[in-house]
């Protein structure tokens, strides 16, 4: 944690220098504010989790420092003021991380409330569609704007449908797994079990639809087929799903507008470029500028000519003024975070943990990978924010509840591994002991 706020003051600093050419006259302050609230994790962690993973908050708290001094770079390029935005939204992020992890004692906690969590995922989904509380941003029906606070109820949502899908399918493994139904004199799997989870799948995707928000649609979906291969181990899930894919691909972009002008425009952005390819045109100008080491932070036009460089494409000025070393340290920073959640899911010590954190792991990892790959035209653009690094309240502090449950389930599988170590070195002795006296 002392490292990752040292590169992050360091970081604040050579940004400063670049826009003013003075050393910040809040640099002290702002040290003691990243040694503050990491502070405050480290301490919640060693009362509430003092077994869990070491590495996952440090890299969490280094993701979203660069982030918030990116904002802030982008907001002395354009006049904006979001940086103490972020600022406020990362202390309340922190503050939901140790009140989650004081709330949620035991993961199975999460477990018994399966169908009340599932309530709860319908009514944050439906929440935007309510007339006069759902406001439409950028083409997209997500957000809840209650006076002047707007929030995103699906960050939370995809919380909690994913505790609901692993919840169902660790009760019902076997049935999914193993044949039962009898056609002739084969066995087949009984499609029954599967009846519920894909009622409450579709219902999430079609609420999505509506919404106009294919990105969101696309991870639940991801989620779905994900969770379902990881608990059977059968291909054949993966198969269908993707099929279902490829004609719900093939569906929405033949007959919802937005789609089909995101994959218009990731086909061939260059006959669109003073419309809607702009953004992409100009993300890939700037990632070429960067070249391998950067233009330096502050010295980029990534900031000034990109729209939504804070948010959707936050990773394009990263790539800009970082170069292709500061866009690789994010990448490797998420692969760390996605290989320690499946550790973590891999140690925990009932199916229903272990498929969480396999969900909360899917999550993180094809977020960034969805909008990284829709910035370098692996895919079409989702409109999907980078977890921890892009600017946004509701997305941080949801991301910051799903690594505390996810740091709740690595506590419970380190304490069952040390307890099952120290049952091992028990017996090795024993029977050490049974050999020297010949017994």
């Amino acid at each position: 944690m002392v490292a990752a706020s040292v590169i992050i003051t360091a970081t604040y600093a050579l940004m400063i220098l670049g826009n003013t050419s003075k050393v910040p006259a809040n640099l002290l302050p702002f040290l003691l504010t990243i040694l503050a609230l990491g502070g405050v994790t480290h301490v919640a962690n060693r009362m509430f989790a003092p077994d869990a993973s070491a590495i996952v908050m440090p890299v969490v708290f280094l993701l979203n420092g660069i982030g918030y001094v990116i904002i802030a770079r982008i907001d002395l390029g354009t006049g904006h003021n979001y940086a103490p935005y972020q600022a406020a939204w990362t202390a309340g992020g922190v503050a939901m991380y140790v009140l989650t992890l004081f709330t949620v004692r035991r993961s199975r906690d999460l477990d018994r409330y399966r169908y009340m969590l599932l309530g709860a995922g319908v009514i944050l989904l439906l929440l935007p569609l309510v007339p006069g509380l759902g406001a439409n941003i950028n083409g997209a029906r997500l957000w809840v704007q209650v006076g002047r606070i707007e929030f995103q109820p699906v960050e939370l949502a995809k919380i909690v449908l994913c505790v609901f899908f692993a919840s169902y399918f660790a009760e019902r493994r076997e049935l999914l797994t193993i044949p039962t139904a009898r056609v002739g004199n084969r066995l087949f799997l009984d499609p029954r079990p599967l009846v519920p989870i894909v009622v409450a799948w579709g219902f999430a995707v079609a609420v999505m639809s509506l919404e106009h928000d294919i990105g969101f649609s696309a991870l639940l979906f991801t989620l779905f087929i994900g969770m379902l291969w990881i608990t059977t181990g059968r291909t054949g899930y993966l198969l269908l799903g993707v099929i279902l894919f490829a004609i719900g691909a093939y569906v929405t972009s033949k007959y919802f507008a937005q789609t089909h002008v995101r994959v218009e425009t990731w086909l061939n952005p260059w006959p669109l470029a003073e419309g809607t390819g702009r953004q992409l045109v100009q993300t890939w100008y700037a990632l070429g500028s960067g070249g391998i080491g950067g233009s330096g932070l502050g010295l980029g036009a990534g900031a000034y000519l990109i729209t939504n460089s804070r948010t959707d494409f936050i990773f394009a000025v990263i790539g800009e003024e970082m170069g292709m070393f500061g866009a690789t340290m994010i990448v490797i920073a998420f692969m760390t975070l996605v290989g320690a959640g499946l550790r973590i899911a891999q140690a925990a010590r009932s199916e229903f943990a272990k498929l969480t954190a396999t969900g909360l792991t899917i999550i993180l990892g094809f977020q960034a990978f969805f909008i990284i790959g829709g910035i370098l035209r692996l895919l079409p653009l989702t409109g999907i924010t980078l977890p921890f690094v892009s600017y946004g309240g509701s997305a941080l502090i949801a991301n910051y509840v799903l690594v505390a449950i996810l740091m709740r389930i690595s506590d419970e599988g380190a304490a069952s591994v040390d307890a099952a170590d120290q049952a091992a070195w028990d017996d090795e002795q024993d029977r050490r002991r049974r050999l020297l006296t010949g017994s």
